[in-house]
């Protein structure tokens, strides 16, 4: 049915439309049988109050917007849960969009997010982001941004991040406990913060505790590529005896490999990673892996965007502690 207006509800009722307007909106000064009437005629005739114009007037579309480099990705997609299930309670909905990683569609998203007034956006910056003034735009409307996971390294930011290196750490000194001696550490892009910071911290614990450790590093950004980088250390006289796995798609494509080479696990082949959860579960046995949950991170930036919307825009940096989970490939 055709949506009808406040003109038709006006008309059928022998009331003004401002009347009407007041009283669809529980104003104090319309009484209690006028509200009943207007609002019995307006669920019959299904009317909807027109969105748009409500923002054009008020600023404000209860809308919040997330933007992450990819949606095909299960931290993500955990995120993005626990942000939609926050938001639907209290009150808001989301919109969300991908940058595929590509600094052009990342600024092109947030021209669209600003073009729909979104009230707050959640962003996870692309690999090729440097320059933040597209975000910079946001908060000069007022509209406050939660960064996460992949933050800015260098600014004033509200920022809810991953224990990145506490995560790293954690791994290293599992790994160490374990007596191995030759690890295969396999990081992502190195371009970004996130991997900076767990690489770093990753090879600090081996320098302070076990020196004598041979490590390999590399930086592997997709499923294919892990799998290869694998493969080529497996197949070598000096393979490795542990394989660090900094995220869930290093962890398949390196799991891919063990399995084409027909390796036991942990018999012949240690493994560990830093993952949301799901994907260790999928083996067998389970990886051992360090918990970042997106899920989690999802609930905790969400109680910074609350305070945002209702202090105001701020510049904290919150973490999400990471633990060990003990799957039995070590």
């Amino acid at each position: 049915m055709q949506q009808s207006t406040l003109k038709k509800l006006s008309e059928v009722l022998g009331i003004s439309i401002s009347t009407v307007s007041r009283a669809l909106k529980d104003h104090p000064d319309i009484s209690d049988n006028t509200k009943k009437r207007v609002k019995e005629l307006a669920l019959a005739l299904e009317y909807e109050p027109n969105t748009y114009a409500v923002q054009l007037r008020t600023r404000q579309s209860n809308v919040l917007g997330i933007m992450v480099p990819t949606i095909d990705n299960f931290f993500y997609d955990s995120f993005i849960a626990a942000v939609e299930e926050e938001a639907r309670l209290h009150g808001y909905s989301v919109m969300i969009m991908q940058s595929r990683d590509k600094v052009q569609i990342e600024t092109s998203n947030l021209s669209l997010f600003r073009k729909n007034m979104v009230m707050g956006l959640f962003a996870s910056v692309s690999i090729e982001t440097d320059d933040m003034l597209p975000f910079r735009k946001m908060e000069e409307m007022k509209t406050p941004v939660v960064f996460f996971d992949r933050v800015p390294e260098t600014g004033e930011y509200n920022k809810v991040c991953l224990a990145d290196e506490e995560a790293a750490r954690i791994a290293a000194e599992t790994i160490i406990a374990k007596e191995k001696k030759n690890v295969l550490a396999l990081f992502g892009h190195p371009h970004l913060s996130i991997t900076r910071k767990r690489c770093n911290s990753f090879k600090k614990v081996f320098e302070q505790k076990a020196p004598q450790t041979k490590i390999a590093i590399q930086y592997p950004e997709s499923i294919a590529e892990s799998k290869k980088v694998a493969l080529e250390a497996l197949r070598a006289a000096d393979r490795p005896d542990v394989i660090f796995c900094m995220g869930d798609l290093i962890l398949i494509g390196v799991m891919y490999a063990i399995h084409e080479l027909k390796l036991k696990v942990p018999e012949q082949i240690g493994v560990i990673g830093i993952s949301n959860g799901l994907i260790p579960t999928m083996y067998h046995p389970k990886i051992t892996y360090v918990e970042t949950s997106g899920y989690k991170l999802g609930k905790l930036a969400f109680t910074q965007m609350l305070s945002c919307l209702k202090n105001g825009p701020c510049s904290d940096e919150v973490f999400l502690d990471s633990m060990l989970v003990d799957g039995g490939s070590l």
